[in-house]
């Protein structure tokens, strides 16, 4: 018993060691600091996934205060943001938990995370992250706009130009609740197939994921999107009222899985049939420009048993 406390607490120093050095490199080394905040979750993880909760807690209490002492506001929230989400991942590869409830859990705890610290700095200091980042792209546009008029352009061409401005920030104030969650969901898909390996050499079980082409989205995707094409058809939303983000929110998320589905079946084709990997790599480019019709291949791959259809097709064609 003893030799274990003494284990966890030498494991609990050197863990935080490792996490001070990075935490301290992602603060005042400009080009190594992106390879740093992109492992500093880790050491978090390792610990969290060899040690019960009670322990690991402490262990994220202690590296927040390192976080503060060693970068103070500066690096404060690299440690609110990292320090959770490395502790979602530990302490579900800790309890066993499944593959998709760290993704999801992970994906959750960083959201509420960003979230916090977002409602923080507008309340603590007055700054808002995202109105400024509105304020350089009109500032952008501004300047864009006065080039064209300098140049002589064509009032039709200017016209075009400005109403393509009205619309672009328009969309950017509707879609920002979905473009949060899907760069969110996609930051903590990268973070996994970085960390995830790492573990797993440092002696961790960590989980491996299955392959892209083996995703399958619930059948429930299906009507949640069928549900909205028919909402769609029977309501008349106005412009900028809640209803109206709220329905355009949802659109665009569904079609954004269903657009994933369709390229993970991409895939699945390609695997079956044998073809070498630079062609997955071609299709899932010229899937980008087809968005549409791979959203109707996922569709179609959600509501039918097509995969069935092709893996059979291809065993018979095999004998």
């Amino acid at each position: 018993m003893q030799n274990q406390q003494t284990r966890q607490l030498t494991n609990g120093a050197m863990m935080a060691a490792v996490f001070t050095v990075l935490l301290a490199i992602s603060v005042y080394v400009p080009v190594l600091s992106i390879v740093s905040t992109l492992i500093l979750a880790l050491p978090v993880a390792w610990y969290s996934a060899k040690y019960p909760w009670k322990a690991s807690a402490l262990f994220a209490a202690v590296c927040l205060v390192l976080s503060f002492i060693i970068g103070g506001l500066l690096s404060l929230p690299l440690g609110l943001t990292f320090i959770p989400f490395g502790l979602a991942i530990g302490i579900s590869i800790y309890y066993k938990k499944s593959k998709l409830f760290m993704f999801m859990g992970a994906s959750i705890v960083l959201l509420v995370a960003l979230m916090v610290q977002y409602v923080a700095s507008i309340a603590l200091f007055g700054m808002n992250v995202l109105e400024e980042f509105k304020a350089t792209f009109e500032q952008f546009f501004e300047q864009t706009g006065s080039l064209m008029e300098s140049m002589d352009a064509p009032e039709s061409s200017m016209e075009d130009y400005n109403e393509f401005v009205v619309q672009f920030q328009f969309m950017f104030d509707t879609l920002l609740p979905v473009l949060m969650v899907l760069s969110v969901f996609i930051l903590v898909w990268v973070l996994l197939l970085i960390l995830l390996p790492i573990l797993k050499r440092l002696g961790i079980a960590a989980p491996k994921f299955p392959p892209f082409r083996n995703m399958k989205l619930p059948k429930s995707v299906l009507w949640y999107y069928l549900i909205v094409l028919l909402v769609s058809l029977l309501s008349d939303f106005e412009q900028g009222t809640m209803a109206y983000m709220i329905f355009i929110n949802a659109t665009v998320l569904l079609q954004f899985l269903l657009f994933l589905q369709g390229i993970s079946f991409y895939h699945f084709y390609i695997h079956q049939e044998g073809w070498p990997k630079w062609v997955t790599v071609l299709v899932t480019l010229l899937a980008l420009p087809l968005q549409s019709f791979t959203s109707i291949i996922g569709i179609v791959d959600l509501g039918f048993d097509i995969r069935g259809w092709v893996k059979r097709a291809h065993d018979f064609k095999g004998k």
